[in-house]
């Protein structure tokens, strides 16, 4: 018998060639421009949604993939392995998790299957998501691959620098960061996750300025077990933050690059610059 799968979806923006060396299976949300509904990161990449959402007539709309194909996916990939562990985005800003749950009480497959609601989006449940598959690469059987997930994901923060909050705002996951509306015309907000949801953290009055706090309350978190560095549409300044937090990380680990993919830059849009981390333990 092969050992413990790890599912993900692709709010988790790992990229793809840690999704590779490490086995997870990542599934596919929807995004919908007008009324084209494509997978995200299959029949849309990146480049292709950042485009559409500058340039296009619809303001695209996204849903999680439903029960029927987490459903197939597990009934795919769940026969000869020890088991299945799901790792997704928050259950208060997705129906991920439900559809994953659903679909595991579904599925024909003999193998238990595991379904964990990280309270987290973007590269902070990738995070939690990578620890799984380590867990399952070392041998660990569903309930200690699931659990690995759940400790990475209580240590995971998310802080993200945005251009404007009007993506968060139109796609209604805007949440705890309503204050941050109101004159916001040149001021460069910030959020990060809490519980679940959306959260103000600070404002900035420049882009310079806000990439300045962003490293500070980093810093606050530091050091880390594991860090990462996310952007939508400016691999520059992801690189150029990376390389002035790369001694956060331990030593001997490189800060990992990754972009926020289509499933969450609808809500963040352009412009998004985001620090993913899990603090270190003790």
């Amino acid at each position: 018998m092969s050992s413990v799968k790890v599912v993900t979806d692709s709010g988790s923006d790992l990229p793809p060639e840690q999704v590779e060396s490490l086995g997870i299976t990542v599934i596919p949300a929807y995004i919908t421009f007008g009324t084209e509904s494509l997978k995200d990161g299959v029949e849309l990449t990146a480049d292709q949604f950042y485009d559409r959402l500058r340039n296009g007539p619809d303001f695209p709309k996204t849903s999680q993939a439903p029960v029927g194909d987490f459903k197939r996916l597990y009934e795919e990939i769940g026969p000869g392995s020890a088991g299945i562990v799901s790792v997704h985005i928050s259950s208060k800003v997705s129906g991920t998790v439900n559809s994953a749950t659903q679909a595991a009480s579904e599925a024909e497959v003999d193998c238990p299957i595991r379904v964990v609601d990280t309270l987290q989006v973007s590269l902070a449940c990738g995070l939690a998501a990578r620890e799984a598959a380590r867990a399952a690469m070392d041998g660990g059987g569903v309930e200690t691959v699931a659990r690995a997930a759940e400790k990475a994901a209580e240590r995971a923060e998310l802080l993200v620098l945005l251009d404007t909050l009007e993506y968060l705002e139109k796609g209604g996951r805007i949440g705890k960061a309503q204050a941050l509306l109101g004159g916001l015309l040149r001021i460069r907000p910030m959020i990060f996750i809490k519980d679940g949801e959306v959260h103000s953290l600070a404002k900035a009055r420049s882009r310079k300025a806000g990439i300045e706090r962003l490293m500070a309350f980093a810093r606050e978190f530091g050091p880390a077990d594991e860090i990462g560095v996310l952007h939508s549409t400016t691999p520059q300044e992801s690189e150029e933050l990376a390389a002035r937090l790369h001694d956060l990380a331990p030593a001997g680990k490189e800060p990992l690059l990754s972009r926020v993919g289509s499933s969450v830059g609808a809500h963040s849009g352009p412009g998004a610059l985001a620090v993913a981390m899990l603090r270190s333990v003790g």
